[in-house]
């Protein structure tokens, strides 16, 4: 279907309305009651636990200590409540939540054309940017819904296992229990747009392909290329150009005075990425004739 189809169709509905079409609350029940979101869900939601486990069976970092005297976020890891949550955010930030991510933003698109439905949600007819507009809101939504939820059952978790305490940083120091949630609120944030670059490729490649394990793939794939390249020290000043090297910018949150220099730097180039990516993939899908 080419789009000056879509555009004959629309012209002839009488009380035809645009922006009724395909509404978020019926997009997201859509995406909400698929396999995938509860497989997801439940895969964060239980991480908390195997972590609590883990320290259970193997011992608290504080107790087995390290050499080197320097203390690092993970050694502080079962002090309190804040410190558990914290840690979980810190061993899934480089990969795990990147994950849902790729699958929300890069199965969206591409799953309709894999069961040969979207052509008929533009028939019904749904115009191209509305369609677009409405599942990337759902899947950034679900998105960050994701990044909530682990630092959520963490602090439950934790408050259980640990303690509901103050936030002991690794610097130094220690934040109280009331200053330290709107800490780990900024820091899920700054996660969030950090990601928004994974969310562009996945999307971009989801209207590009009718295989959603491409585009969610392809997403991963080219996030773990650019943690390579910000490894590869030889490039110098060039990776302060890479989204992978702002990352765990969000650390600089967990100090007794913020630092906003790098996490403002890591969201501008994330922002950036991002929005080039969604235009191509809104200009692209405009052009696109859709035969699935």
């Amino acid at each position: 279907m080419s789009a000056t189809a879509d555009l004959a169709q629309t012209a002839e509905a009488p009380g035809y309305r645009a922006r009724h079409t395909l509404p978020l609350r019926v997009e997201a029940v859509r995406q909400l009651r698929r396999r995938r979101t509860l497989l997801m869900g439940g895969v964060l939601a239980v991480l908390p636990f195997v972590l609590i486990t883990a320290f259970a069976i193997g011992g608290t970092p504080a107790s087995r200590g390290g050499g080197s005297g320097r203390i690092t976020l993970m050694d502080t890891a079962t002090a309190s409540a804040a410190n558990f949550a914290a840690t979980c955010l810190f061993v899934s930030a480089g990969f795990l939540l990147v994950v849902p991510v790729a699958l929300f933003c890069g199965d969206t698109v591409a799953s309709e054309a894999s069961w040969s439905s979207l052509r008929y949600l533009l028939a019904a007819p749904v115009p191209r940017a509305r369609l677009l507009w409405s599942k990337l809101v759902v899947a950034l939504g679900f998105s960050l819904a994701a990044m909530v939820l682990l630092p959520l059952v963490a602090l439950g978790a934790g408050a259980v296992a640990y303690g509901w305490g103050p936030l002991e940083l690794p610097t130094g120091g220690a934040l109280a229990a009331s200053s330290a949630v709107p800490r780990l609120a900024l820091v899920v944030a700054f996660v969030f747009v950090s990601q928004l670059v994974t969310a562009g490729l996945a999307f971009w490649l989801s209207t590009k392909t009718d295989a959603p394990l491409g585009a969610v793939g392809g997403a991963v794939g080219l996030t773990i290329v650019g943690n390579v390249l910000d490894a590869v020290t030889a490039l110098g000043s060039w990776r302060e150009f890479l989204p992978a090297h702002w990352q765990f910018a969000w650390a600089d949150a967990l100090q007794p005075g913020i630092e906003w220099g790098g996490m403002a730097k890591g969201a501008a180039i994330s922002v950036t990425y991002a929005l080039i990516l969604f235009a191509l993939a809104f200009r692209g899908f405009s052009r696109k004739d859709i035969v699935s």
